[in-house]
């Protein structure tokens, strides 16, 4: 299992095929808090945006959501989440852990109709979040 560093902060990506969700955690690793969905496009695109974020929220880890089947076997998601860190580990030396996000997005869904907000743009950012909650829980 990789590890990540104990301080500093962390970014979820929640993959998807049209977007990105990503969320960030404080310094000390604390919280974690939905930061943007990123347009997926090509790669060229996605890389530029994703090396901004890294570099301006000063990330010294990702935590990559990865898509297993309800039943815990990987299907043609995850495959497409090994090519996305492929891609990434060319980007920068950050170390990059897979994190289950098996139901990540009802879980997203429920918080977000429970607070009565619009939808639209965060719910990949809010997915990446628990996926990033999950993980500070479990280490």
């Amino acid at each position: 299992m990789t590890e990540l560093p104990k301080t500093g902060r962390l970014l979820a990506i929640d993959p998807g095929s049209k977007t990105l969700g990503l969320a960030i955690t404080d310094v000390s690793q604390m919280m974690a808090h939905p930061l943007r969905t990123v347009k997926r496009s090509k790669w060229t695109q996605d890389r530029e945006q994703l090396s901004k974020v890294i570099e301006e929220q000063q990330v010294v880890g990702i935590v990559m959501g990865y898509p297993r089947n309800a039943d815990g076997s990987e299907g043609p998601a995850c495959q497409a989440v090994r090519a996305l860190v492929r891609n990434l580990e060319a980007l920068t030396d950050l170390p990059i852990l897979l994190q289950d996000e098996r139901f990540t997005t009802s879980e997203a869904e429920a918080a977000l109709i429970g607070r009565n907000t619009k939808q639209s743009g965060r719910l990949d950012a809010a997915a990446a979040a628990i996926i990033l909650e999950d993980y500070l829980r479990g280490r």
